[in-house]
């Protein structure tokens, strides 16, 4: 089946294109650049055409030959949103019908109470599916509520307060009752929707199995990510206008995509009915399972598997490079980089002999002081050295830290265990460099875990320029002096 993936290079698309593909569906990306799916991994599976949803001719050309069309754009976070989105979707609404697509699927948003004025967001995501159901196409139009997974603007939303917020003073929004989805499953919706039968044109709700309060979503949140309980006061004047600029100040989602995304949650989004289920096989997801795997926690997540490694259905919630710089949690990053005027085999016994009696080649007395702090904590501390003193094992233990790989020659990977509010990672490369020589680089990487996290970090922050940078110097001094 050719199927048409508009918003490709968003949050949706960029995850439902590679499980069309592993489908075995022939799949056109259309993109307003090329070169923005350019170092995505499932590009060169993909045919990426370059169009414009108010280009009718870019259209026409996009949905030549294609049979199911998925239309996941909007132009939420854009001034006057709702007009650019009533034309775009006339425009994919004209083009589908003249060139005979079998089936149109949308991702709209939750139909608001008929007794409710809807805000701008909901009205606009309403108005789309009725142009597209209009269309003379068989159209599904699947309307999700807040979506669970790493890099849907909701679940950022959520996730930040609730992070950086051990007590904080609420709208009386965080009151409405939402019925979350986890974005496999809205992914599964969507692939299911496309072999639905013909005479099927109609909207359907979908939700997860739980229907919670805002409030009670913070607090599963912070159980699930091992935060303790959230303070939470509902303050009844807080308007949504306020309400927008106090998530705007707190998170780092956009205003302009905040403030719409707020406006919406004075709507309670409880699925009305549940029909696409007998459609989809399996059912859905609970709030807390998808919310362990949009951090990461149904396996040991590590940093590659968290940035670039991702693959089958559990890590569709996590993090991808395509998400929006926003999105993923907040992780903070310390990079060095050193050429090195030695070969790189000499640079990696270095790096490989970091440790134990060898030291961390920077300040001996405060990685000390650290690891006796960490003892008085009930950590390891730097007592456990290391049990080779030139050669290290994946899995083993090294001080305070837990050797999670290496690519002999190239990479070593440490993950910390001492007592820190969140998770560190210490890893070491060497490469090779022009002329015999060799470069190496050093990044230290730390995820928070709640507001504590923060203040941890910025609480040594000022002592990486000495430690850090210390270790980088010694480290490609080390490998000179054993070149000589």
């Amino acid at each position: 089946m050719r199927c048409l993936v508009t918003g490709a290079t968003g949050y949706i698309g960029g995850r439902l294109a590679p499980r069309l593909i592993e489908a075995g569906h022939d799949v056109r990306a259309l993109t307003r650049s090329a070169g923005r799916l350019r170092d995505v991994p499932w590009a060169p599976r993909a045919e990426i055409v370059e169009g414009d949803l108010g280009d009718p001719g870019s259209l026409e050309r996009a949905l030549d030959g294609v049979e199911v069309a998925y239309y996941l754009v909007h132009s939420l976070g854009v001034p006057d949103f709702e007009r650019r989105d009533r034309e775009a979707a006339r425009n994919f609404a004209r083009a589908a019908y003249a060139k005979g697509v079998r089936r149109i699927v949308y991702l709209g948003g939750p139909e608001p109470p008929a007794d409710e004025r809807p805000s701008a967001h909901l009205r606009s995501r309403a108005e789309v599916g009725r142009i597209l159901l209009d269309s003379g196409v068989p159209t599904v139009v699947l309307r999700a509520p807040v979506i669970i997974g790493s890099g849907s603007a909701s679940f950022e939303m959520l996730r930040y307060l609730t992070e950086r917020l051990p007590v904080m003073v609420t709208p009386r929004w965080v009151r409405n009752r939402i019925q979350p989805i986890a974005v496999r499953d809205v992914l599964r919706y969507l692939m299911a929707a496309a072999e639905l039968p013909a005479d099927v044109n109609r909207a359907f709700d979908i939700g997860g199995p739980d229907v919670l309060t805002y409030a009670e979503m913070m607090q599963r949140y912070a159980r699930v990510a091992g935060l303790p309980r959230r303070i939470i006061m509902p303050l009844r004047p807080l308007s949504p206008w306020l309400s927008a600029h106090w998530v705007g100040a707190i998170t780092p989602v956009p205003n302009a995509i905040a403030r719409p995304l707020v406006a919406s949650l004075i709507h309670e989004a409880v699925a009305h009915e549940q029909d696409i289920r007998q459609y989809a096989g399996e059912p859905p997801l609970p709030f807390d399972e998808a919310v362990r795997l949009a951090l990461g926690k149904v396996r040991d997540a590590d940093v590659e598997t968290r940035w670039s490694n991702a693959s089958g259905a559990d890590a569709d919630a996590e993090p991808l490079p395509s998400d929006p710089k926003w999105s993923g949690g907040t992780i903070y990053i310390d990079e060095r980089c050193r050429e090195v005027n030695a070969p790189q085999e000499a640079l990696w016994r270095v790096i490989e002999g970091v440790g134990g009696d060898n030291g961390w080649y920077s300040f001996p007395l405060a990685w000390s002081v650290r690891g006796w702090l960490d003892r008085l904590v009930g950590g390891v501390g730097l007592r456990r050295g290391r049990r080779d003193r030139d050669r290290l094992y994946v899995g083993e233990a090294l001080d305070w830290w837990r050797v999670e790989e290496i690519k002999p020659g190239e990479l070593l990977r440490l993950r910390a265990e001492m007592r820190v509010p969140g998770r560190a990672w210490l890893e070491m490369c060497a490469s090779p460099g022009p002329d015999g020589t060799s470069v190496y680089r050093q990044r230290a990487l730390f995820v928070p875990r709640g507001l504590a996290g923060h203040a941890y970090w910025g609480s040594v922050v000022p002592f990486h320029g000495v430690i850090f940078s210390g270790m980088a110097r010694n480290i490609a001094r080390g490998a000179e002096e054993r070149s000589r």
